[in-house]
C-alpha cells in the first residue's frame, strides 16, 4: 500500500516536462480484476485504448493523491478538462495522446471530460447519501469508459445502456474491495452512509478489524442493486459487432458476476476479496465461449 501511494503522489506531481510512463506496466500493475488492452483488442484500436487508459490512469492518481490539496486536485483536473479536445498546447503532457487520438478517430472528448468531471467530484466529494447519488457518479466516472471504448471500436449499434450497466456495476465493486483502504486513505466512503446509519452503524466501522453487521447490511444492498445492473448488463457482450470487444465483454460480466458473489460470501473490511487465477481462466473460457 505504501509503495502504491508512492508511486501515486510521484505521478500526480509531475509537471509539464514529466517523461511519458510506460503504458503496458501501468496496465499491467493496475488491473487486477478485469482485463484492459488485452490481446482481445484489435491491432487497430489498441494504441488508442492505451492512450485513453493512460489518461484516466493519470487523472484518477491525481484524484487519489494523498498528499496534493483539494484545491491543486481540481485545478488541475480542470484545466485538462477544460483543454482536452480544444487546446493541446494547454494539456498536461499525460493527456495528449488520448487529445490525438481523439483527433486522429474524430471521435468527441465528452466521455473524457464527464471522466474528469468525476475525478474532480473525488477531490471534494467523501460521503454519498443513496444509490442514485453513487450512480451519478459511477455514469461519469466508470460508464464513461464503456462508451469511450465503444467509441473506439466504432460501436455504434451496441448495446451502449447495457455497457454503462456493466460499468457502473465494475465500479461498485471495485468500491466495495476497497471500502476500508479508501476510508482510511482518503476519507472517501463510497457506501451510502444513510445505509450504514439505518443498519446501526457508521463510515467508523470501516476502521475495524472485520465487517461488522451494519456493514455486511451496507455491503448487501450495493450488491442487490450491482446484481440488477449485471443483469441488465447480460445482452450487451452480443450486440458488440468486432469480436476481440464481444469477447472481452462476455469475459469481464462473468469476472464481475464471479467477483459480486465472493464479495457476498467474504469480507472487505478483513481482508481484500478478489477472484482467483483458477476463476480468471474459468470466467475467460465461459465468457469467450458463450459469446462465440
Amino acid at each position: 500500500m505504501a509503495d502504491r501511494a508512492t508511486t501515486m503522489e510521484q505521478r500526480a506531481a509531475g509537471g509539464a516536462a514529466a517523461p511519458q510512463p510506460d503504458v503496458r506496466a501501468l496496465i499491467r500493475d493496475n488491473t487486477e480484476n478485469f482485463p484492459v488492452g488485452s490481446w482481445l483488442i484489435p491491432a487497430d484500436c489498441r494504441p488508442h485504448v492505451m492512450a485513453f487508459y493512460n489518461f484516466a490512469r493519470q487523472a484518477d492518481d491525481i484524484a487519489d493523491s494523498p498528499t496534493l490539496p483539494a484545491a491543486e486536485k481540481v485545478a488541475r483536473l480542470s484545466a485538462a478538462q477544460a483543454a482536452l479536445g480544444v487546446d493541446e498546447s494547454a494539456l498536461p503532457p499525460w493527456a495528449v495522446p488520448y487529445h490525438r487520438s481523439l483527433a486522429q478517430t474524430g471521435n468527441s472528448p465528452r466521455h473524457g471530460r464527464a471522466l474528469l468531471s468525476a475525478f474532480i467530484q473525488d477531490a471534494t466529494k467523501q460521503r454519498y447519501r443513496d444509490w442514485d447519488d453513487l450512480m451519478d457518479y459511477c455514469l461519469r466516472s466508470a460508464a464513461s469508459v464503456g462508451r469511450v471504448m465503444m467509441d473506439i471500436h466504432d460501436e455504434t449499434e451496441a448495446d451502449l445502456e447495457g455497457s454503462d450497466a456493466l460499468c457502473n456495476a465494475l465500479q461498485v465493486l471495485n468500491h466495495l474491495q476497497d471500502c476500508k483502504e479508501d476510508y482510511l486513505n482518503l476519507d472517501r466512503v463510497y457506501l451510502p452512509e444513510p445505509w450504514l446509519e439505518a443498519a446501526g452503524g457508521g463510515v467508523a466501522d470501516l476502521r475495524l478489524a472485520a465487517a461488522t453487521p451494519a456493514v455486511r447490511r451496507a455491503i448487501g444492498r450495493c450488491l442487490d442493486e450491482t446484481d440488477l445492473l449485471l443483469r441488465r448488463a447480460e445482452t450487451m457482450p452480443s450486440s458488440v459487432r468486432r469480436r476481440g470487444l464481444r469477447w472481452e465483454s462476455a469475459v469481464i460480466l462473468q469476472l464481475a458476476k464471479r467477483l459480486s458473489a465472493r464479495l457476498r460470501r467474504e469480507d472487505p473490511v478483513a481482508r481484500r476479496v478478489r477472484v482467483s487465477k483458477p476463476g480468471w481462466l474459468w470466467c475467460s473460457v465461459r465468457g469467450i465461449l458463450g459469446s462465440w
